[in-house]
This record gives structure tokens, sequence and C-alpha cells, in this order.
């Protein structure tokens, strides 16, 4: 009896000893899978050393923003910083400076730290568009109606006043749908009521359209529109009609008989 009891005390040990282990084996699982909140605030941290030795001199120590500097970057959100981190336009060389699209300053390391610490003030999300989901007639439309005023319908930018419209050649789904939202610089933000998530995916497939374009027409000369094409078109023609000209008076200054006749 003696012999049973213990062989059943040592059977109930080892359960004990294997649900722990497995217990033991979730936790470590658990905390595998939950490092994301961990390197978040890590992010976040990093972000805000970094905001703080290349950014507050402009937008203050907290984001809250220098009068006469920068803005309140509170309630941005990770929109804002991510468009003007991502293409270049921030930093500024001064603070009045007109921010045009240029290299990053930052490596992507960096930037995701910076967008993590902005949007930890709160604001709205970087856009999910997905360009596959859109209708290419659809964004032609939506674009000439409401971008190609300024940016023009082959998307290769332009003056407006105070502004330059800039070129959107290197714009990425992403960054066409940051613009949107945000409204950079003169440039006006169109919400969700303006346009939506589906006419976003519209508008961003034109533009990688734009980018890649099918010239069947034959020579594109930069899609600089058709007055100015036009125009190149009829001084090709005349430089040709000239070299025509040319060459047939010189001929006929060769042929024997039209010398004779020109004496004559």
């Amino acid at each position: 009896m003696r012999r049973r009891l213990a062989a059943l005390a040592a059977a109930l040990c080892g359960g004990l000893a294997i649900v722990q282990l497995a217990l033991a084996d979730e936790r470590g699982h658990a905390a595998a899978a939950a490092p994301p909140a961990v390197s978040s605030a890590s992010l976040v941290a990093s972000g805000r050393a970094l905001f703080e030795s290349s950014c507050s001199a402009c937008h203050g120590i907290g984001a809250g923003g220098i009068h006469g500097r920068g803005p309140s970057l509170r309630g941005v959100g990770a929109l804002a910083a991510d468009f003007y981190l991502q293409t270049g336009r921030m930093p500024l060389s001064a603070s009045r400076a007109e921010p045009l699209r240029t290299r990053p300053a930052f490596p992507q390391r960096q930037i995701r730290a910076l967008v993590a610490y902005v949007a930890s003030f709160g604001g709205p999300a970087v856009p999910d568009v997905q360009p596959g989901r859109g209708s290419l007639a659809d964004g032609e439309r939506l674009f000439a109606l409401d971008c190609a005023g300024c940016h023009t319908i082959q998307g290769q930018g332009g003056i407006v006043t105070g502004a330059i419209a800039p070129s959107l050649n290197q714009a990425s789904p992403r960054q066409v749908g940051e613009a949107v939202r945000v409204g950079p610089y003169v440039m006006p933000r169109f919400g969700e009521a303006e346009i939506s998530a589906a006419q976003l995916d519209s508008l961003a497939r034109y533009v990688q359209y734009l980018q890649h374009p099918e010239n069947r027409g034959g020579w594109g000369i930069g899609r600089i529109g058709p007055i100015p094409e036009g125009m190149v078109a009829w001084l090709l023609g005349a430089a040709a009609l000239l070299l025509v000209a040319r060459v047939i008076g010189e001929r006929r200054e060769d042929d024997p008989e039209e010398r004779e006749t020109h004496h004559g």
C-alpha cells in the first residue's frame, strides 16, 4: 500500500511538473509575441531623443511648436510626420522656406522612430492606399477635376501663386494618399467627405500610370501638353520643309539644262 501511495504521489508530482513546464512555455511564447509593445515604447523613446536633438529648435521640446519658427505637431499624427520626413520636406533649411521634395535627411530606422514619437501625441494614421483596388478611369477624372490645375494633367508639376506644384514622378501611392489628406503647404486638404478611400486608391493608380505611361502617339517629348507639343511639331515641320527646299535648290543649280535655260 505504501508503495502504491508513493507511486501515486510521484505521478502527481510529475504531472504538476509537466503542467508547470507547459505554463512556463506558454508564458515564454506570450512574452515572445508581446515585444511590439516594448519595442513600440522603445521606438517612441528613441524618437523623442532624436526629436529633441534635431527638431525641437523649431517645433519645441514636446512638439508644442514655437511661434514664428514651427507649428505644434501635437495631433498631426503619423500621417503628416511620415509624409514630410519620407519626402525630405523636413527638416527645412530655413523656417520660412518652402518645403520641397528632396532626399530624406534621416535613415528609415530614425524616420520610424520620429514618426512613432509624433504619433504618440495622437492624430490620424498613415492611410492604407492600394492602387490595385482603384479604377484608372475614375482616377483620371478625379485628377483632372482636383489636381491637374496645379500639377498638370501629366503630373509634371508647375508654378502656382507663391509656391511650386511639384512633379509627381517620384510619388509613391502612400505619399499620394498622405498628400491628399495632409494638404502640404498651399495644397488644399481633402478629407473623407471630399475624396473617399476608394477614390484615393483610384487617384494613386492614375499617378502610378503617369509615371510609366503608354506613348501611343510615338515620341512622348516629356508629355508637356498639347500646346507646346503642337509648337514642337510645327517647328520640326518647318525645319523639314526648309531642308527639302534647300536640297531641291542645290539640285537645280547642278542641272546643266537648268543652267543653260537660266543663262539663255
